[in-house]
């Protein structure tokens, strides 16, 4: 599946260096405040951040200041949040209005990669959502756990745009070890947090109480039911809930409000164009970063950047399939050397030659005769997936002829029975 990478929206990489802001006057936004910028500026720390890196501000025309957000009045903001064709009700209160006044304060220098990472993530969000019959109004919600940042991990161990705990992740069939930590992987992230708010929701039978209940599990939700004399409202359980959990749907609803009503308040930010444009190929074999990297010609902090999920440099393809991004002109050369590749990973692994070791480290390998240019190249593998996200324009031609295939082929291989295909869709081409 052809995509531009979402993790790379690090593409920070031309984000602004932002100053500390003043502190929200609520406790509980301070709190979020803090754990947004903590998530948003670790994304600075990126691969591409580094290589791309520049601090010159992207943002156009006036910006609003917090006075003249005070100006506003509350029933401007309230009429605005019921415009909006959602789900779940867009209550607005003074809890809301101070998440809202931290978001717009926060997101000043922050906006651009908001939106650019929203226009890459949200497709993939929305199509997890519909899958379980969750609210699209949903997908906002990563920007309050991870403020859309897949390297995020909270003091607690909740890991990944979605911010799963360890044992909530195994539940909902994220597979988490020393080697793989699916948590950071986006589609499968996706669909087990649509999974599991949609379950959520079936025990409460009410959206907020299922929102609060993702942060702080359902059986804080039902003690604070209890507290409150049984009453099934989040605003009126809401004394007896956690301190975070307290702020969760506020700030929630503040997300929803900003990503929709930026221009109301003075925010023009400039589109971002993503420095990388990648595919996703399946491996069903193991493979180590390290032999990826000198044959394929990709610096391992990028498939570092790009493959997020894998904890030890090494992709454990014998225990499954598992998908592996690579910058789109790469792809060609993966293929003519994957049979190499996975026999010096496995040889390497069989003779524990090579120390595989964390995220942070780098990998020790015995010294391989790496192939050059005139050398002869491998066989193509037969164990590999490769798969294209359809952009706008594109048609079962373009797309046979990028990937030297032919229309019949894959008709039968994503069993099509017409040449109609939608932007968005993901197809087997390989």
């Amino acid at each position: 599946m052809k995509r531009i990478y979402l993790t790379l929206l690090f593409l920070l990489a031309v984000a602004p260096i932002v100053k500390a802001q003043p502190t929200p006057t609520n406790p509980e936004a301070a709190d979020l405040a803090e754990k947004f910028v903590s998530n948003y500026d670790s994304l600075l720390n990126s691969y591409v951040m580094s290589r791309y890196a520049a601090t010159t501000s992207r943002h156009r025309g006036n910006i609003n200041t917090d006075y003249a957000f005070d100006q506003i009045p509350d029933s401007v903001i309230a009429k605005r949040l019921r415009s909006l064709h959602t789900v779940i009700p867009m209550t607005y209160n003074k809890e809301v209005r101070s998440y809202i006044r931290m978001y717009l304060n926060r997101m000043k220098s922050r906006l651009d990669i908001m939106l650019t990472l929203s226009e890459f993530y949200y497709p993939i969000f929305e199509e997890s959502l519909a899958r379980y019959g969750v609210p699209e109004e949903l997908k906002h919600l990563t920007i309050v756990e991870s403020a859309m940042n897949p390297q995020a991990t909270s003091r607690v161990g909740a890991a990944g745009l979605w911010q799963f705990m360890y044992t909530t992740g195994k539940n909902y069939g994220l597979e988490v070890n020393s080697i793989i930590d699916e948590r950071r992987d986006t589609y499968k992230s996706s669909d087990a947090a649509a999974h599991y708010l949609h379950d959520l929701y079936g025990i409460f039978g009410d959206w907020q109480l299922a929102i609060a209940a993702y942060n702080c599990g359902p059986g804080n939700i039902n003690k604070a039911i209890s507290r409150s004399g049984g009453k099934h409202d989040f605003w009126q359980i809401y004394p007896y809930l956690p301190k975070e959990t307290r702020g969760y749907i506020p700030a929630f609803i503040a997300a929803t409000y900003i990503m929709n009503f930026y221009p109301e308040h003075g925010l023009h930010p400039k589109r971002v164009a993503l420095p990388l444009r990648t595919d996703t190929i399946m491996v069903e074999r193991n493979m180590l970063f390290c032999y990826l990297s000198k044959y394929v010609g990709v610096e391992m902090d990028e498939l570092r950047t790009l493959n997020p999920q894998y904890r030890a440099d090494l992709i454990p393809g014998e225990g499954g399939s598992y998908p592996l991004t690579l910058p789109t002109d790469k792809m060609d050369v993966l293929i003519a050397w994957a049979d190499s590749i996975f026999l010096h990973s496995e040889d390497s692994l069989a003779r524990r030659l090579t120390t595989v070791t964390s995220q942070g480290g780098s990998t020790t390998v015995d010294e391989r005769d790496i192939p050059t240019k005139n050398s002869p190249k491998a066989n193509k593998p037969t164990s590999a997936t490769a798969y294209h996200k359809v952009r706008r324009g594109e048609t079962l031609t373009s797309i046979a002829g990028k990937h030297g295939t032919t229309v019949q082929k894959l008709k039968k291989l994503n069993g099509l029975r017409s040449d109609v295909i939608r932007e968005g869709q993901r197809l087997k081409v390989r």
